[in-house]
């Protein structure tokens, strides 16, 4: 297969029930769309591995929910790498992709190139916020910062805040392109099917008094769990990645006990929300006084979009609340 072709399983996410254990599941496969996200900006390798690591776990996570807008991750720390913030935007319509962005900010001065890049983080917490539109609270759920990767957090979110044992397996790598480096990324989510009440018994297992996945399954249920996460730890990164290896084939390699079961798949794009109208109305609350704090030496307010990179140039006139020039309607 030649890999400067489009894969026909890249930028997708194939959701999958295991009939037998009672679990469902996505296998994601991101390749221009995470290259996208990444040429956005000039990323150490180590906040590339970051940015690339919650830009799976948030395609995956945002597949899963019956989303009607946007689910975002937000992971903050006191350590060099300060944030790291993705956007998933569901799917307008049937057929149509599900949107992705992210961005990291970091201090490039602290940061330890030849670290782990989850070491970086340090203390903080990681945070899945679900925006379901307008007229609607957003949800927040937040745990902290342990577990040696995003993933682990991940699973930790998913056991403390909706009781449910969900496992990640993700890997991204360069792929070698001849047009030059390209990232392609790739995982396996396994979620218990939720239960109306999950029972929890005993003290919380995981790290630092946090529930894990055995804390809320007995008896058939953890056999089960406990099955499909032996499976899934044989998977190799090569797999995972999938250039050669089709999701539904790396499904049955691992799973075809467990009577795997597919649904269609979502197609994934790069995608950004950010327009001149909304940096307009961002800058509404303000005053023509605080407008003039913001105006440059040439006279002009500017904005980028940290995601995606737009450069927003605009006359201080049509901004505020005290605007005077016609153009803010």
């Amino acid at each position: 297969m030649t890999l400067g072709a489009q894969i026909a399983w890249d930028d997708t996410v194939l959701p999958f029930q295991l009939d037998r254990s009672d679990i469902r599941g996505r296998v994601a496969r991101l390749d221009s769309v995470l290259d996208t996200v990444l040429a956005q900006h000039d990323y150490p390798a180590l906040i590339e591995s970051l940015v690339s690591d919650a830009v799976l776990l948030t395609t995956m996570i945002g597949q899963t929910l019956k989303l009607r807008w946007r689910l975002s991750l937000q992971i903050r720390g006191n350590g060099p790498a300060r944030l790291i913030a993705t956007d998933y935007f569901a799917p307008g319509s049937d057929g149509e992709p599900a949107r992705i962005r992210a961005y990291a900010s970091y201090d490039k001065e602290r940061l330890d190139l030849g670290a782990d890049p989850f070491s970086q983080i340090g203390e903080g917490y990681f945070a899945v916020i679900i925006d379901q539109g307008r007229d609607m609270t957003p949800y927040q759920g937040m745990t902290p910062i342990s577990g040696g990767s995003l993933a682990a957090c991940a699973e930790t979110y998913f056991a403390q805040s909706e009781q449910l044992p969900t496992r990640f397996a993700i890997a991204h790598a360069a792929s070698g392109r001849d047009t030059g480096p390209r990232r392609r990324g790739g995982g396996v989510m396994l979620q218990h099917l939720p239960k109306a009440s999950p029972h929890v018994t005993g003290d919380a297992s995981g790290e630092n008094g946090l529930l894990a996945a055995g804390d809320m399954l007995h008896g058939d249920e953890a056999e089960n769990w406990n099955r499909a996460n032996m499976l899934l730890d044989t998977v190799d990164q090569d797999e995972l990645l999938g250039p050669e290896v089709h999701p539904t084939d790396l499904l049955l390699r691992l799973f075809h006990e467990e009577a795997p079961r597919v649904f269609d798949a979502q197609p994934v794009s790069f995608g950004c929300t950010c327009s001149e109208e909304k940096v307009r109305n961002s800058l509404s609350i303000y005053s023509a006084k605080d407008i003039a704090t913001m105006t440059t030496d040439a006279g002009v307010v500017t904005a980028d979009c940290q995601f995606c990179g737009a450069h927003y140039i605009l006359d201080p006139a049509t901004l505020g609340f005290e605007a005077t020039d016609e153009r803010r309607d």
